[in-house]
């Protein structure tokens, strides 16, 4: 007898197999041979196709297979619509139409929700509550409400049993991309499975309410003192797993023009306000909404802004900003070096690759935007291009700077209804510049030497010890090895002298340019007064001290060899 579960399971797989074969796939299907993998009979399936459906496109086909199949597969489609990388412009275009709206669920099983999550009847949680939804999408739906205090919220409540379905779903992608990974050429090109694991993630995390909560949390505290940009607060008692209960905030849908002049206003500024606080969520924090559509963002009076939905974020450490900054100067600056550096930096680049083609067609692409003004470039224009590039040789981009970039695409889509004049470029670049002056201040360079320093102290009390304890495990062992090459004296010596002068040219050479930096900073500092210490000391003695330092250590390294 088969367990429930396993027939739910198997159920499923050919549901979703019976569903692309209904929308135009078969052919597909049958190509990469995953029928026999799945142990279902092609006979046993309804294999025929209309003929108005074959009259689609195959990313309108995609996209209605999708959202028949459900939440998950909206979910995945919405992602996949990210991936310029991945797949043509035409599908990402049709993916991005993916609807996530379905019928609401009734209020008692909303009811039923709540009181099991919250652990108390509902007229003891709210005041108010209204029946009807605000909006319902296939995770969750909204309502209105008033909390005993009088407060007005927001209630987000999960949909029954969504995650048990999602949990199914998961399993059968994760043994489609398995089969895909080890069968097909194209598991040779991309990591399906890891692909899937990713989206796992994302999907968990947005199934679990806290996260959201938390994301908002620190949106917030990121943008503490700015006055133009808010989220809403979270009611943190009200608040679990699969409730999310917030702030109600009363503004004006980003794209609702008509109610803008009625309450004064300003479109321009808005656009200003808008395009700075994305590039500084990027750039600065490394923390930014992942989708940044006009319906997850309203207007207040004053022109400030408050960003709604914060369940997908994405996240970008040091090194992924510092790659960012990397190529969005060389964007700025019209350098293909700085876009390829920061493109190697992203570990995307396939082992086989020619990398002398791939700066070609980078320069071809800098070539195109030489002569356009900053003000003129569109970033969606020139993202699909680069993306283009990253399809063409295979480069997977993480998803993480694919989301980034989608992101970027749309505020640049909001920016031009907002206000056509104004390029989203521009006010990126004093924000990118403000941020590589930090990140290369006398200040930090002279802190990053001091920490070097004392890492190489600690080493180097570290090395006698340890060299006597190898020793004496030698010893203990009985353990001796000798090698004897003819020659190699003279030839160690004609090396020693090489890599000396090489070292001591290299250590010139860098100190040069750690001087240099420090003195330049100094000046700057000193022309508007402020002068940077380090330990009571100004940054440039310490740095001019600790590059006599290092010159004066080589010498002596090199002078005991007597190899120069």
């Amino acid at each position: 007898m088969i367990a429930a579960s396993q027939y739910n399971h198997i159920k499923r797989v050919r549901q979703i197999i019976q569903v692309f074969i209904k929308h135009g796939f078969g052919a597909i299907i049958d190509n990469i041979g995953i029928l026999s993998y799945l142990k279902i009979k092609k006979k046993t399936l309804n294999n025929n196709v209309e003929d108005k459906v074959m009259k689609l496109t195959v990313g309108q086909r995609l996209r209605l297979a999708l959202e028949e199949l459900g939440p998950t597969f909206v979910k995945l489609g919405q992602i996949i619509s990210t991936r310029h990388d991945l797949l043509p412009k035409d599908i990402i275009e049709e993916l991005e139409k993916l609807q996530d709206s379905v019928p609401p669920f009734p209020f008692e099983e909303v009811k039923n929700v709540i009181e099991s999550e919250l652990g108390d009847k509902l007229e003891n949680i709210y005041a108010k509550f209204d029946k009807e939804s605000l909006a319902a999408a296939s995770i969750a739906q909204v309502h209105l409400a008033q909390l005993l205090s009088g407060k007005r919220v927001v209630v987000k409540v999960q949909r029954p049993n969504i995650e048990e379905k999602i949990d199914l779903d998961i399993k059968i992608l994760k043994d489609i991309a398995y089969f895909i990974d080890n069968h097909t050429k194209y598991g040779k090109l991309y990591d399906f499975n890891k692909m899937v694991k990713e989206f796992e993630i994302s999907i968990k995390n947005e199934l679990d309410f806290r996260i959201e909560g938390e994301n908002a949390e620190t949106f917030k505290n990121n943008f503490s003192k700015d006055k133009n940009v808010s989220v809403p607060n979270i009611s943190w008692i009200h608040t679990t797993q699969r409730v999310l209960t917030m702030e109600y905030i009363e503004g004006i849908k980003l794209n609702d023009f008509d109610k803008f002049d009625k309450a004064g206003i300003d479109r321009k500024e808005i656009a200003y306000n808008l395009a700075t606080s994305i590039f500084n969520q990027i750039l600065r924090d490394g923390f930014f909404h992942g989708d940044p559509h006009p319906g997850n963002i309203m207007v207040l009076e004053g022109n400030k802004i408050v960003f709604l939905d914060l369940g997908m974020v994405g996240k970008l450490n040091q090194q992924r900003k510092n790659q960012f900054l990397k190529m969005l100067m060389g964007i700025t600056l019209k350098n293909s070096k700085l876009i390829i550096e920061g493109i190697i930096g992203l570990d995307a680049i396939p082992n086989r690759i020619n990398m002398k083609k791939l700066e070609k067609d980078i320069d071809v692409l800098r070539d195109k935007y030489l002569s356009i003004p900053l003000s003129e470039i569109k970033i969606g224009e020139m993202f699909n291009e680069i993306f283009n590039l990253a399809f063409f040789y295979n480069i997977v981009i993480p998803s993480e700077f694919t989301m980034l970039a989608k992101s970027l695409i749309t505020l640049e889509g909001i920016v031009e209804k907002l206000n056509p004049d104004m390029s989203v470029l521009e006010v990126a670049e004093p924000i990118a510049e403000k941020l590589i002056f930090t990140l290369f201040s006398p200040e930090k360079i002279g802190k990053e030497i001091i920490t070097s320093i004392m890492d190489y102290g600690n080493l180097a009390k570290k090395f006698p010890s340890s060299m006597i304890n190898f020793l004496d495990m030698i010893e203990d062992e009985d353990f001796t090895m000798q090698f004897k090459i003819k020659g190699i004296e003279d030839i160690t010596k004609r090396i020693d002298k090489i890599f000396n002068r090489l070292s001591f040219s290299v250590v010139l050479l860098a100190v040069s340019i750690i001087i240099a930096g420090i003195i330049i900073g100094s000046s700057m500092n000193a022309n508007i007064g402020a002068e940077m210490y380090l330990f009571n000391i100004t940054i440039l003695r310490v740095g001019l001290v600790i590059a006599a330092l290092i010159i004066l250590f080589l010498i002596i390294s090199i002078l005991r060899s007597s190899r120069l």
